[in-house]
């Protein structure tokens, strides 16, 4: 079973805690309207607009700021009812790297403090920061607002220079003092999964009292396995994507860059040929996303590792999927694999697993609670393409495995959804308000 919504070392739900009414979310480099898979957007896009929309029908503003990339979007975009995206000018309005960006926190900051001040005294009850960057812009406003700061981290630079891919940057300096400061201030700290929370408070001296488990949920309703015969179902979500129709499809997802690790898959592809040869022959290894981070410093990488491994004929590369054709993706998959340097969750393995589809997963960070070995997926110790290879030599041609893995893999999903997470946090969103002040008095109480 999933973890519970359990803060570390306290008991949680044990009385009825105070509801915001409005919540400021601060996400710094990258937009929640923008496409997850490519630059800077990924799980995190997709957890702030689902955490935003499951708010707004709970009855809770959400106003999302986020810095201005194009001339063409609006200062203010009302994605539904309830939330609202306001984007903040602050440095040029092309795309800058996350190492150009603290340059432009105090402008961003600036932008964020004249939204409020516009507001009548008291307009937000509490600040959900996510990524550093955001924490201490985070960090400033709530001292001006005089409302809580809940973070979350979603990545954490000690974590990742500690698992850092061959020829990966690591991350610098700046970005750990930043983490060690916003971890300082925070009133409280949402960890994803227990390991996070562990990290949280090993590496970064975190008080346990303050650091609260959260874990991400899924769209159930989105991503399903297909209605009818599967194997139909498989052919027909091929066919729409311009894959292979028969023989094995192993699908990654996800941005392009050495931590997601991509060309883990692609070596192991090329090792299953000395392997297995027959087998091999009947792979198709599909990388759908755009490059990302360190990736854009050779966006074709790739297609000339492929061609240097003598692979070119056996993998796809798509674009980023929106849409239905996402789910069809996961759906024309037979095995789809996250072989990520670090996770904190893994919400592509959460994503596949609900539409019925194994996933072959690196046994770091997050992946370890989004998969459960041997029952949904197959968790694997390192990045061997060898032992990559070997793991997908043993899954795909044992259908009735892989027929057991999907049953598992929809079940496991099933212990996740929004809504759950969206409880919790409000749960953790009370405790803070609670915590914090007198103020707390004037908010609606709730039982979540």
């Amino acid at each position: 079973m999933a973890e519970q919504h359990t803060g570390v070392g306290r008991q949680r739900g044990a009385r009825p805690w105070p509801r915001p009414r409005r919540v400021a979310t601060l996400s710094v480099h990258t937009s929640p309207l923008h496409q997850p898979g490519t630059g800077d957007a990924g799980g995190m896009n997709v957890y702030i607009l689902e955490v935003a929309r499951r708010l707004a029908e709970a009855d809770v503003e959400v106003e999302i700021f986020t810095r201005a990339t194009s001339a063409d979007v609006p200062p203010v975009v009302e994605m539904m009812p309830g939330v609202h995206v306001r984007n903040i000018i602050s440095g040029p309005l092309g795309g800058l790297t996350k190492e150009e960006l603290p340059g432009q926190l105090c402008a961003f900051t600036a932008g964020v403090l004249r939204a409020e001040a516009s507001r009548a005294a008291g307009h937000y009850d509490l600040i959900h920061s996510h990524y550093w960057l955001s924490g201490q812009v985070g960090w400033l406003a709530k001292e001006r607002w005089g409302v809580p700061l809940v973070h979350t981290a979603h990545t954490l630079a000690k974590v990742k220079n500690a698992q850092l891919a061959a020829g990966d940057r690591p991350e610098p300096k700046a970005r750990v003092i930043g983490e060690e400061q916003v971890v300082a201030e925070a009133d409280r700290l949402v960890a994803n999964t227990k390991t996070e929370a562990g990290d949280l408070i090993d590496r970064y001296d975190a008080d346990p009292t303050r650091v609260e488990v959260v874990e991400p949920g899924v769209d159930l309703a989105r991503f399903s396995p297909a209605a009818g015969d599967r194997s139909r179902a498989q052919a027909l979500a091929r066919r729409r994507l311009g894959l292979p129709e028969r023989g094995y499809v192993v699908a990654f997802v996800g941005r392009v860059q050495p931590l997601k690790a991509p060309d883990v898959l692609i070596r192991a592809a090329a090792a299953l040929r000395q392997r297995d040869p027959a087998l091999a022959e009947e792979l198709t290894v599909v990388v759908c996303g755009g490059p990302s981070g360190s990736g854009l410093d050779r966006p074709t990488h790739l297609i000339e590792l492929a061609a240097s491994l003598g692979v070119t004929d056996s993998v796809r590369f798509l674009p980023p999927q929106t849409g239905d054709d996402l789910p069809a993706l996961y759906r024309a998959a037979d095995l789809v694999a996250v072989p990520s340097y670090n996770e904190s969750f893994g919400l592509v393995a959460l994503e596949a697993q609900a539409c019925g589809t194994p996933v072959v997963a690196a046994a770091v960070g997050g992946l370890v609670t989004a998969v459960r070995d041997q029952v949904s997926g197959v968790l694997v110790d390192g990045h061997d393409p060898a032992v990559w290879a070997r793991t997908l030599s043993r899954l795909l041609p044992e259908t009735g495995l892989r027929a057991t893995l999907a049953q598992g893999a929809r079940r496991h999903a099933c212990n996740f959804s929004w809504d759950r997470t969206v409880s919790g946090l409000l749960e953790v969103y009370g405790e803070a308000v609670a915590a914090y002040g007198p103020q707390s008095s004037e908010l609606a109480t709730c039982s979540c």
